[in-house]
């Protein structure tokens, strides 16, 4: 039986709104799994490294590098199901069109704040990935293994925080819709 959170369980504001974030919602519920890979692998580690004596050169940056990609993941998927941080004190004491006027705030900076953090993370995709030639060279740990994670990751965030501008993109026209059509009944 899988311990997933399942669609059906979330009230109706944590219910993922649009066909993207339904996609989130499935993949990171999906993905998820590789926190169970990461414990085991590290357990592995632990086993090999005080046990056997035979301690690995792979899975300590293995899983630091799942780790990151999956908590950089978790900003879209909080996202995607309306669990992401907001100041409840002020919230929950408005109206339900002040809420709204709200929302639109919050997606208006989200786009704002995802925006710049997208051109940043391009910037060090850009200097991870290419060498000042154009070449394409991923950047390594440097350590005895020299995995290409560090741009790896580099790219997650980047592509994460480019599906996090559209999801508020998104988000900001079914909201301004709602509103209109509050307005229009």
């Amino acid at each position: 039986m899988k311990d997933e959170i399942h669609p059906d369980t979330l009230d109706s504001s944590e219910q993922p709104r649009n066909g993207l974030d339904r996609v989130i919602f499935k993949f990171g519920n999906l993905i998820s799994l590789l926190f169970v890979f990461t414990v085991a692998i590290s357990f592995y580690e632990v086993l090999m490294r005080y046990v056997f004596n035979a301690p690995t050169i792979w899975v300590h940056e293995t899983a630091s590098f799942l780790g990151g990609c999956l908590f950089v993941y978790g900003g879209i998927y909080a996202l995607s199901i309306n669990k992401h941080v907001r100041v409840v004190l002020i919230y929950d004491i408005v109206s339900d069109r002040t809420r709204r006027w709200l929302n639109v705030f919050h997606h208006l900076m989200g786009l704002l704040f995802s925006g710049l953090l997208s051109w940043a993370a391009y910037q060090m995709v850009q200097d991870s990935w290419f060498t000042p030639f154009g070449d394409i060279r991923l950047e390594t740990s440097g350590s005895a293994w020299n995995p290409a994670f560090p741009a790896l990751v580099k790219g997650m965030i980047f592509m994460t925080l480019c599906i996090m501008f559209v999801q508020f993109s998104l988000h900001l026209i079914q909201e301004l819709n709602g509103l209109r059509k509050r307005k229009d009944v």
